[in-house]
């Protein structure tokens, strides 16, 4: 796929050159084109996009820095393996943050940003039955980035940020099949927002991390 000529599907011409290369490949990753501990190779990479080496080596930097990609002196980068111990330490983490995230938008929420997450809901629930996994994919990202809007704490949202793109890899196996359910837990968890009530709205945004990734709290 030649990065340098665009693409009108994805358009890839409105983002900078690693930009694109960055977000090509953690496509990649998340849909499981490129596997757990596959190699990726800079020269192989930049005959395949069409560009040079040097875009595809910072683009493999940005991707390192989020935690998808793993590069070592010698042997050069692969994505990232995640075994049992550690997927369990990274959910452990992120349901943690999720609910310190929907904590702090119960407390904090005005109605112009509630009115954009329901908004929100009412789509991913639409396509929750009907919808492609790259719909779904994008409006679950919007949804938690929104809630992120609500919670009003930004050192929490640039730490949320890299730690939802090593969890989301975790969990697109998943997504597809329990779209439904995934929808319904946001559902459960806006309304406890809306209702002012931040334990429930904790509890129930720690629960769905757990529920997404298959795991018992």
């Amino acid at each position: 796929m030649p990065i340098a000529n665009g693409d009108k599907k994805t358009g890839l011409n409105h983002s900078p050159l690693t930009q694109q290369l960055v977000e090509a490949l953690r496509e990649k990753i998340m849909s499981g084109e490129l596997a757990s501990g596959e190699r990726l190779v800079e020269e192989r990479l930049s005959e395949e996009f069409s560009v040079s080496r040097m875009p595809v080596r910072e683009a493999l930097r940005q991707l390192a820095s989020s935690g998808l990609v793993i590069i070592e002196p010698r042997r050069g980068a692969s994505v990232a393996k995640f075994h049992g111990d550690l997927l369990r330490e990274l959910v452990e983490v992120r349901a943690t943050l999720e609910a310190l995230n929907a904590r702090l938008a119960a407390k904090r929420h005005d109605p112009e940003q509630i009115a954009a997450l329901e908004a929100l809901l009412a789509e991913g629930t639409k396509n929750a039955h009907t919808g492609d996994g790259d719909v779904l994919a994008v409006l679950n990202q919007k949804f938690h980035l929104a809630l992120g809007k609500v919670a009003a704490n930004s050192v929490l949202q640039e730490v949320m940020l890299s730690l939802r793109d090593r969890t989301e890899v975790l969990f697109a196996p998943r997504s597809q099949a329990r779209a439904p359910q995934n929808w319904e837990e946001h559902a459960a968890i806006l309304r406890a927002v809306i209702k002012g009530d931040p334990e429930l709205a904790g509890l129930l945004a720690a629960r769905h991390i757990y529920n997404a990734a298959g795991i018992e709290p």
